[in-house]
C-alpha cells in the first residue's frame, strides 16, 4: 500500500528535545530575552528556526531573530552537552524497511547544514533517497516541502506516509493529502496529534515495521 515513508527528524528519529530546549533557553538568556519555559520551547519543535523564534518571542525584529538563531545554533552544535541519541531500534528498522523496498525520505525543521551534520554523525544518510529542510523551502505546517518530495520521487500522496511527533508535521501531511503516523514518545503529547486522525499511533520506532508488515500480509 505505502511506497514512500517520510520521517520528521527531531523527536521522531533522534531524541534531541532536551538539547533543543536547553540550547534555546541559554541563547535567550545570553541576549536578555524573557525566560523561556520548557513547555514553550517544546511546543515549537518542528518549525523552521526563524518561525520558531517568532512564535516564542512575538514581534521580535529580523535582526534580533537572526542574532538569537545564531546563538541557539552555537549552543546546539557545541555549547550544550545535553546528549542526543537515536531512539531505540531506529537504525535496524530503517535498514530493514529499505531492504524491503520502501523509499525513505526526511522532512525536517532543521537547516540543510544541520541535517547534513547529523546524517553524517549518525551514518544514516545513505538510507534516505531525498530530504527537505526548513531553510530551503516553506516552513511547516505549510505542505510545500511534502509536495516537493512527492514531485521528485513521483509518488502519489496516497502512497506516502508522514511520520512525526509534532502537530506541525501531521497538519502538513493532512494538507498534502497523505496519511500520517503519530509518534507518541516525542515533543508533543499524543492527545495533540490525535485530532489529525493518524492511521497509527507509534509508541516505539520498531512498531512502524511491524504495522507495515501486518498491512502487507493482510493485503496479500
Amino acid at each position: 500500500m505505502y511506497k514512500l515513508l517520510i520521517f520528521d527528524w527531531d523527536g521522531t528519529v533522534i531524541d534531541s528535545a532536551a538539547r533543543i530546549v536547553s540550547s534555546m533557553q541559554s541563547a535567550a538568556r545570553d541576549l536578555a530575552h524573557p525566560e523561556l519555559s520548557d513547555d514553550a520551547v517544546r511546543n515549537i519543535i518542528g518549525l523552521g528556526l526563524p518561525e520558531a523564534i517568532e512564535a516564542l518571542i512575538p514581534g521580535i525584529d529580523a535582526e534580533a531573530n537572526a542574532e538569537l538563531a545564531k546563538r541557539y545554533s552555537h549552543y546546539y552544535i557545541s555549547g550544550d552537552k545535553t546528549p542526543t541519541e537515536l531512539f531505540e531500534g531506529v537504525e535496524a528498522t530503517l535498514v530493514s524497511l529499505k531492504e524491503q523496498g520502501y523509499r525513505l525520505a526526511v522532512a525536517t525543521g532543521k537547516s540543510r547544514r544541520g541535517l547534513e551534520r547529523v546524517l553524517e554523525d549518525t551514518g544514516l544518510g545513505y538510507l534516505f533517497e531525498i530530504s527537505r529542510c526548513a531553510d530551503e523551502t516553506t516552513s511547516k505546517p505549510d505542505p510545500h516541502m511534502l509536495y516537493e518530495i512527492l514531485e521528485q520521487t513521483g509518488v502519489a500522496a496516497e502512497y506516502a506516509l508522514m511520520i512525526s511527533d509534532t502537530e506541525f508535521d501531521l497538519e502538513m501531511g493532512v494538507r498534502a493529502g497523505m496519511n500520517t503516523v503519530a509518534v507518541s514518545y516525542g515533543a508533543h503529547h499524543i492527545e495533540r496529534l490525535r485530532k489529525y486522525d493518524p492511521v497509527l499511533e507509534m509508541h516505539s520506532f520498531s512498531a512502524l515495521e511491524s504495522w507495515l508488515s501486518e498491512l502487507s500480509n493482510n493485503a496479500g
